[in-house]
């Protein structure tokens, strides 16, 4: 077969490059009062890729070049997640940066180049290949991180990330050079079928997965590699940092995920026990941090730290149940998430606010936000009858399987604790009296720039609040039409063992 014979296989791909350059292009053209027009644009150019993905790429299940590139249910899969989730950030983006930025087509074509990356990250079965795809996403968020360029809280996020980013650029592929020095191979089944097939493995290997493992520990936030993630959460736009505590930890885990799965399963009991501390510590800190924590934004970021503890859990207990797990987590903390992203925007939106005190009262005077933030929150703790208790049950069920109940326990352990911080916010919305109206400004002044502020939520923005708490519900009501399409995108990922 030749190179170019499967070449459609990739329209998605080339589609969704060229819609990010039309972006580009267009707010060249357009004049600034109609340049939100380009957030539809996307939004619409999304719908159809996600569309056309399923129609194209539904039952095909190939290797490209070689083995470098999956078209499969598990990519398909995370490719629909992605772009789903691409057309939630936009959508909750636009009266943000309507008010804040004046390069709106640059923001929206950065998002769809981040969505271009995740989607190859996701089909990646080698490990240069899956290295260009996180450079390409991290360049994004580096880039969308500090777009606030008036704000000195943005342009120290930014620096931070790129200059920590970059160190675990270093540490990722100086690993992978030295697994490619051992064994000779970057695709995953070759490193699989090395790994099966060698009786005396240098520690050269694990010295190059261990620091692999470094890089990637920073990418995803993991304890100790997690000391970015609150600044940068902090400094960057809000909706940036919605997109940060959910697509870019979905795609690190979409990549991992196929990787342990189909490149070093065969090595599961030497390397299990090191991601099942590193989960623990992660869990752990993530949880313990966020207690303290004043500001909504690093609230979160730990909170999201914990999360990757979480799903730390699932690798180191690598089964296809803990694959679906990992899967169904990822899905259901995507709605629990952006339903409290969401929120916090609304209210910023309206209040220029992001302080925890500063949502004192906001039950009275605006009861569907703070019970949809109140929702997403109980479902982060874990409490039943949201996504939250679903997945995690699902997950950590697949630890105890694999014999790791005390891992099971320390993570139910960590959700309990994290129920404390939580409630803290929640007691700030329902408990504590509203401030004065007299306090509250109609338009304030952010970087030299003059933002008018709502007067109440948008109705773009309770659309997709109210859409975010149904999925929260609907996960954690009834999540087996999410699992049964979860378990068929895990068939295609092969666990060698």
């Amino acid at each position: 077969m030749s190179l170019t014979s499967n070449l459609h296989l990739l329209l998605p791909e080339f589609l969704l490059a060229g819609l990010a350059f039309v972006i580009f292009s267009a707010d060249l053209l357009l004049a600034e009062g109609r340049k939100h027009w380009l957030a539809w644009i996307s939004v619409l150019g999304l719908i159809g890729l996600t569309v056309l993905s399923l129609l194209l790429l539904w039952d095909r299940d190939e290797l490209m070049y070689g083995g470098l590139f999956h078209v499969d249910a598990y990519s398909l899969f995370f490719k629909t997640f992605f772009m789903v989730l691409g057309i939630v950030v936009i959508l909750s983006s636009i009266d943000f940066v309507k008010a804040r930025f004046t390069s709106q087509g640059e923001y929206y074509a950065i998002i769809l180049m981040a969505i271009l990356a995740m989607n190859i990250m996701s089909a990646s079965g080698e490990l240069l290949t899956a290295y260009i795809a996180l450079e390409l996403m991290s360049f994004s968020f580096y880039i969308m991180v500090a777009y606030l360029r008036g704000n000195p809280l943005s342009n120290e996020a930014g620096i931070k990330y790129i200059l920590i980013g970059a160190f675990s650029s270093a540490f990722l592929l100086f690993g992978i050079s030295i697994v490619y020095t051992t064994t000779l191979e970057t695709r995953f089944v070759d490193i699989a079928g090395f790994l099966a097939n060698a009786n005396d493995i240098s520690p050269a290997l694990w010295v190059g997965l261990g620091m692999m493992l470094v890089g990637l520990g920073f990418k995803m936030a993991a304890v100790p590699f997690h000391m970015w993630a609150p600044d940068v959460y902090q400094g960057a736009p809000l909706p940036i940092t919605a997109y940060l505590a959910v697509g870019s930890k979905a795609a690190a885990f979409a990549l991992v995920l196929r990787m342990f799965s189909e490149a070093f399963a065969p090595a599961i009991d030497d390397w299990r026990i090191l991601i099942a501390v590193l989960a623990v510590a992660t869990m752990s800190v993530g949880n313990l941090a966020a207690m303290v924590q004043h500001n909504v934004k690093r609230l979160l970021a730990y909170s999201s730290i914990g999360q990757v503890g979480y799903l730390l859990v699932g690798i180191a207990a690598l089964s296809h149940l803990a694959s679906n797990g990992i899967m169904l987590h990822i899905v259901g903390y995507a709605f629990t998430s952006m339903a409290v992203f969401v929120g916090v925007i609304t209210f910023f939106n309206m209040t220029g606010k992001e302080e925890i005190k500063d949502m004192a009262g906001l039950a009275d005077s605006h009861p569907f936000l703070a019970a949809s933030i109140a929702i997403g929150l109980f479902s982060l703790a874990g409490l039943p009858f949201f996504a939250g208790f679903a997945t995690k049950f699902y997950l950590f069920n697949a630890a105890a399987n694999e014999d790791m109940l005390w891992l099971a326990g320390i993570a139910v352990l960590n959700s309990l604790f994290s129920l404390y911080y939580y409630l803290n916010v929640i007691r700030q919305m329902y408990i504590e009296p509203k401030p004065e109206p007299a306090d509250e400004e109609q338009v304030i002044e952010e970087e030299g720039r003059v933002v008018t502020l709502s007067q109440r939520p948008s109705l773009l923005l309770t659309g997709v609040l109210a859409a975010m708490v149904l999925g929260t519900i609907f996960v954690g009501v009834f999540p087996f039409p999410i699992v049964e399409a979860i378990e068929a995108a895990t068939t295609a990922l092969a666990i060698v063992g």
